[in-house]
């Protein structure tokens, strides 16, 4: 926890100072203290990621952005306005802090915080982006901005990767400025995300910010656009909030297409990202084939389609299954699914119905707009892949929309007060919740409390690995486990050295070096041979 506080007090003036700096630059109206931090989370995750083409985002990048970030809040004097804030909320704020960074340091036990988030961070901070690398591992192709900001303070300030605490807090001080007394229902909800940086957790509340935004009336097309693409970037299957603004500038704004620059210049370099890493402009989708020399083996991509889409029926079916399921029962099937994530299914079409005929009483632009944005992007998640943490941040967002003029501040309080009690109780007694929910499968993960967590944050050290040698690429494999998250770089997974000799190809590196990156050509029958006797080690 203390390690956490640490962690807070650098890197909030870094980002306020970086915002103001921002604010200053491109003429954006002082909107409040939090919207000061995201616009320095926004503004220092674009240039990284340039920056990341060139160079990795190293010690020396952290150093000099801390140093400039501190700096610049002394010269903007935005110790002001926190001073200002923090005498007008001094209890609340300390005591929601201080249960947000007690949350915040449990062990990381989301899967893909030691097979993708870890590994990506380790590319990000010690090569930068690498063209071709989801020829090395498909699941590094993503290489999300979120991770690109994290990456960027990985060494000093945040070395344990608690990066979506800081968003909980600034979440935090949003709700306490807005006064917007809903949001503080959701707040607990998120503090399962806090001990790993998930983008899913900036996309939800980044989601509800710019919601709220609109909903009191912002008027700043520009930043709403651009905030929203950059949060697309994060995770493109939030494509309905770009949609949404949009229509919210363009059909009741009446804006100009100046607004739009900004987020074309982020949905460009968004693009470009996942050309040179992925060999396709959205990840993991095969459109608009340039013929890369560093785009991934197809079959590998067919085989990585065919596993989402089975992912859709929580691999309760097989993939010759579903191709035999007419279009309804693909949809029942999806929807009957046994188990919690059944339920969830079911849930997620009940609310979307309550919404329609919400949408059909209100008879407002605003409500049609949304509802319009939330339809297409469901319907583009179910053609590729319907699971449940691709639609999850629609329940927050619904959610709001329904109850946004119900819940009054004490209300709101008490609320927090009993979720808070609820999901710190889940994270420290894990058992009681899967004992009730058994086909609550993440819940076998969760590690309970440990009391070096009230100096520093909870996590996994694993040093053990095998070093290997197929034609001009030297790799790393982990021992005695199946995901890379402390193997040195560069290192491949046992499932994916298993679809390698499937496929019959292996990755091989472009030039000489990391930098240069990776393609991938046909094995021989000696290599083949030794990719088996590698994966003798993970038979089970």
């Amino acid at each position: 926890m203390l390690y956490i506080l640490f962690m807070l007090i650098m890197l909030l003036p870094t980002l306020a100072g970086i915002g103001a700096l921002s604010a200053k630059l491109f003429t954006t109206p002082n909107f409040g203290l939090a919207l000061t931090i995201l616009n320095g989370i926004f503004f220092c995750t674009i240039i990284w990621t340039v920056f990341a083409f060139f160079f990795p985002l190293s010690i020396y990048v952290e150093i000099v952005t801390l140093i400039f970030g501190i700096l610049l809040f002394f010269y903007f004097k935005i110790y002001l306005q926190f001073w200002e804030f923090i005498s007008k909320n001094t209890f609340v704020l300390l005591f929601v802090t201080l249960i947000i960074v007690f949350v915040g340091s449990y062990y990381p036990f989301i899967l893909d915080h030691f097979g993708y988030y870890v590994p990506t961070i380790k590319w990000l901070s010690e090569v930068g982006l690498v063209k071709g690398i989801s020829n090395l591992d498909l699941m590094l192709g993503q290489m999300s901005l979120w991770h690109i900001f994290q990456a960027g303070f990985s060494h000093f300030a945040d070395s344990f990767l608690r990066i979506n605490v800081l968003v909980l807090i600034v979440y935090l001080i949003y709700i306490l400025e807005k006064k917007s007394w809903i949001h503080l229902f959701f707040l607990p909800v998120l503090f399962v995300l806090s001990q790993s940086p998930s983008p899913d957790l900036p996309v939800i509340v980044f989601s509800l910010i710019i919601l709220n935004e609109i909903f009191t009336s912002n008027k700043n097309s520009a930043f709403l656009i651009s905030f929203s693409i950059f949060v697309f970037a994060i995770k493109p299957t939030v494509i309905w909030l770009p949609m949404f603004t949009f229509f919210y500038s363009f059909i009741i704004l009446r804006g100009n297409l100046k607004s739009l620059f900004f987020g074309i210049l982020v949905m460009i370099q968004f693009l470009f990202k996942n050309i040179w890493t992925f060999g396709f402009p959205i990840f993991p989708v095969q459109f608009l084939d340039f013929g890369f020399s560093w785009k991934p083996n197809l079959d590998l991509l067919k085989n990585s389609s065919e596993i989402a889409i089975v992912k859709t029926f929580d691999t309760q079916y097989n993939y010759a299954e579903i191709l035999q399921f007419s279009s309804w029962d693909y949809f029942k099937n999806w929807l009957m699914l046994d188990g919690i994530k059944g339920i969830i299914n079911i849930f997620f079409i009940l609310i979307l119905m309550v919404f329609f005929i919400y949408t059909i009483f209100k008879k407002s632009k605003l409500i049609w707009s949304l509802f319009i944005s939330i339809i297409i992007k469901s319907i583009v998640v179910f053609l590729f892949s319907a699971q449940y943490r691709f639609f999850a941040e629609v329940f927050f967002v619904i959610f709001f929309v329904l109850f946004i003029g119900v819940f009054s501040k004490k209300l709101s309080v008490i609320i927090f007060g009993v979720l808070a009690i609820f999901f710190a109780g889940f994270l420290s007694f894990p058992s009681a919740v899967t004992t009730f929910l058994p086909s609550f499968k993440l819940g076998n993960y969760i590690t309970g409390f440990n009391a070096s967590q009230f100096y520093k944050p909870s996590y996994f050290a694993l040093k053990k690995y095998k070093t290997h040698q197929v034609g001009n690429l030297k790799f790393n494999v982990v021992d005695g486990y199946i995901y890379n998250f402390e193997t040195p770089i560069p290192t491949i997974s046992p499932h994916y050295i298993y679809e390698d000799l499937e496929a019959g190809i292996f990755p091989q590196l472009k030039g000489k070096t990391l930098q240069e990156g990776f393609i991938w050509r046909e094995m021989t029958i000696e290599e083949k041979k030794k990719l088996t006797v590698i994966l003798k080690d993970f038979q089970n």
